[in-house]
């Protein structure tokens, strides 16, 4: 659903993408910075309980998954085949770091029965872009489901920011929610993939 905004966020990154290939910064190094820059956020302001300025300077961060891609097209490599490898490996670090961080602040928080569905989260998310590339290294798709990485980004940073400012269990239902809503989407990329091997 939220792919629907990649359009008009990438015509708004367009004239920073410009900037930065003009000074020789290619599109891996972007990559690089964004995971760098959410995984040191992410694991020093959530644990803190520092909620709301992590979910702000995550999204930061967040924002350059977009921009690589606007750099590698305006450097004119976009699309490269290790271009996509970095970039789909350093979003797992990156929603890893996330969801470690919130997990770090359940704990401290004494919150155990919170850190194990934070955990449900990381796992399920881990799963759901594991069945998509396994699918896509079969030779088939599996891009479909409730929860794509997008989605279950907007809803943890979103749910972390309000619970910052003081919003009372909007972070333990955004956790709650994620859980469930990664496991149906888990449900409905291996249905997807049974059905086309099933055709075969």
């Amino acid at each position: 659903m939220l792919k629907l905004l990649r359009p008009a966020v990438t015509r708004i990154l367009t004239p920073l993408g410009r900037a930065l290939v003009s000074r020789g910064i290619g599109p891996d190094a972007v990559t690089a910075i964004g995971t760098l820059g959410t995984v040191v956020a992410a694991l020093t302001f959530f644990p803190l309980g520092l909620l709301s300025w992590g979910a702000l300077v995550i999204t930061l961060f967040v924002l350059f998954d977009l921009l690589d891609g606007v750099v590698a097209r305006l450097g004119g490599n976009g699309g490269s085949t290790w271009g996509a490898f970095l970039d789909s490996t350093l979003d797992r670090v990156a929603d890893a770091a996330i969801f470690a961080g919130l997990i770090l602040y359940f704990i401290s928080e004494g919150d155990t029965l919170m850190a194990a569905v934070t955990l449900a989260c990381l796992a399920a998310g881990a799963l759901v872009s594991y069945a998509k590339a396994r699918a896509e290294g079969l030779g088939l798709t599996a891009d479909v489901g409730l929860a794509e990485r997008p989605e279950r980004l907007v809803v943890a940073l979103v749910a972390a920011f309000f619970a910052g400012l003081g919003v009372p269990y909007v972070l333990a239902a955004g956790m709650w929610l994620l859980a469930a809503a990664s496991v149906i989407t888990v449900g409905q990329r291996v249905w997807h993939v049974y059905e086309q091997a099933r055709e075969r």
